[in-house]
């Protein structure tokens, strides 16, 4: 926001802050537990984050409307109106991310199991760090705006007298605006209008309900035909880039070899000393007997 009162920069700043502290906790925890450690679990925290600022997202609007419906009320009942919107949608979003991870845990893949741990109990912590940590610091971003202070600095704004002989760059950054005006709260957000006025009215249009049942049905149906489809197994053309010679390479492997079946390799597990020429010689005898 323009609003150098309404601005909740430290806001968003402290949303990240909370699923940072989510992935240090959880980390820390299943590093003091003796949970091993792979590269993998080094991604873990972009998903963290993720879920953690649409987490701070779904706050920050439910506080917004709990402060217009109740503007004289007390900060007590508008925490209590802001945790009985968000909490549900968010401790919902939070239990089928951990459950999903959690079952991950049961894979045979070592690697997968590690990320799936690490990610899913970093997922209860980013949970605990939103009701907790981020709703104390929604409380006090209240209080800093009900006290008409600045969202930098936290010095009170007001209209002084002296105004007009301050430059412009002080009355942009300590009050707000170059002409000396205080910022007024402003009043609902345009994206919120617009979702209200033309989004909502857009899709409850009985013709508009009708074709998204149609696309609905269409969409169902090609996934079920595609799950039909899904066939077990990796093509390793899919690991390299469409120009890479491995892509012709492997066409031909499948064209004109594939019926002689998987290929058989010996292992010498012994220690050989390949310099000896009688050994070598020995090795090649070896192989021309097996082909």
């Amino acid at each position: 926001r323009l609003s150098c009162i309404r601005n909740n920069v430290w806001l968003a700043c402290c949303g990240v802050v909370s699923a940072g502290l989510a992935v240090l906790s959880s980390f820390g925890l299943m590093l003091f537990c003796g949970a091993p450690f792979v590269v993998t679990v080094a991604n873990a925290p972009f998903l963290i984050l993720g879920v953690g600022v649409d987490d701070m997202f779904i706050m920050i609007a439910s506080w917004e409307q709990s402060s217009r419906k109740k503007e004289k009320s007390d900060v007590k009942s508008l925490l209590t109106e802001t945790y009985s919107e968000a909490a549900l949608s968010v401790t919902i979003t939070t239990l089928t991310d951990v459950l999903a991870f959690f079952i991950g845990t049961w894979t045979a893949f070592p690697s997968v199991r590690s990320f799936c741990l690490y990610t899913g109990t970093a997922f209860v912590f980013c949970y605990v760090y939103t009701m907790t940590f981020f709703g104390a610091v929604l409380v006090l971003n209240h209080k800093r705006e009900q006290g008409n202070r600045h969202w930098l600095t936290c010095m009170r704004v007001g209209v002084d007298k002296d105004q007009a002989e301050n430059s412009c760059l002080y009355n942009a950054c300590c009050i707000g605006s170059c002409s000396g005006q205080s910022s007024e709260p402003e009043g609902e957000h345009p994206m919120s209008i617009f979702f209200k006025k033309y989004y909502g009215p857009f899709v409850t249009n009985k013709w508009i309900k009708l074709l998204v049942v149609l696309l609905y049905g269409a969409y169902l149906g090609g996934s079920v035909y595609g799950c039909t489809q899904v066939r077990e197994g990796i093509d390793l053309r899919n690991l390299a880039n469409d120009d890479s010679y491995v892509i012709p390479y492997y066409d031909d492997d499948e064209e004109y070899f594939s019926t002689y079946g998987p290929r058989v390799m010996v292992v010498i597990t012994e220690s050989v000393d390949y310099w000896n020429e009688t050994v070598r010689r020995g090795i090649e005898s070896c192989a021309q007997n097996l082909e």
